[in-house]
């Protein structure tokens, strides 16, 4: 397993956008606002590389993992579109790549890691937790009235 950057050298967008709709379908049926990866295509995906760092768990040349990270001085690198394949799940990508997401917050001077995950996916939560990932805010989606995510910090 390896990480590459997904930056202006990487080509496979379609494979990228594959893996995060894999990654992300389990949830559909469960949650209650739409996930934001439906709304994803190749171009928005490179348009995103552009703005925020980006990585590519890579095994046996195929994608198995990626993980989007953004700096929200002066406290958090924001991770976003933690995705696995359903495959590669249970062997470690996720934790790769949130080790490259962490190295990435230390020569930003960002002393944690935020994230957000839907309510209703428990299995998420203790999983974060378990990354040493703390529940710290709840909140709702546009229309909704009661919390339908949670904020979750990793102080480095």
């Amino acid at each position: 397993m390896k990480l590459a950057p997904i930056d202006r050298a990487f080509e496979d967008w379609d494979a990228l956008l594959a893996l995060v709709l894999a990654s992300f379908a389990y949830m559909h049926p469960r949650i209650a606002s739409p996930s934001s990866a439906l709304q994803l295509t190749p171009q928005s995906l490179k348009q995103k590389a552009e703005t925020e760092k980006a990585y590519a768990a890579i095994e046996n040349g195929r994608l198995a993992g990626c993980i989007f990270c953004k700096a929200e001085p002066p406290d958090c690198l924001y991770i976003g579109k933690l995705a696995v394949a359903p495959d590669a799940q249970g062997r470690g990508v996720g934790r790769l790549l949130l080790r490259a997401a962490e190295a990435y917050a230390a020569e930003c001077d960002l002393p944690c890691l935020r994230l957000e995950t839907r309510i209703e996916l428990e299995e998420n939560h203790r999983l974060f937790a378990r990354w040493g990932f703390v529940r710290t805010a709840e909140a709702s989606h546009p229309g909704f009235t009661r919390p339908t995510f949670i904020e979750m910090r990793k102080p480095l």
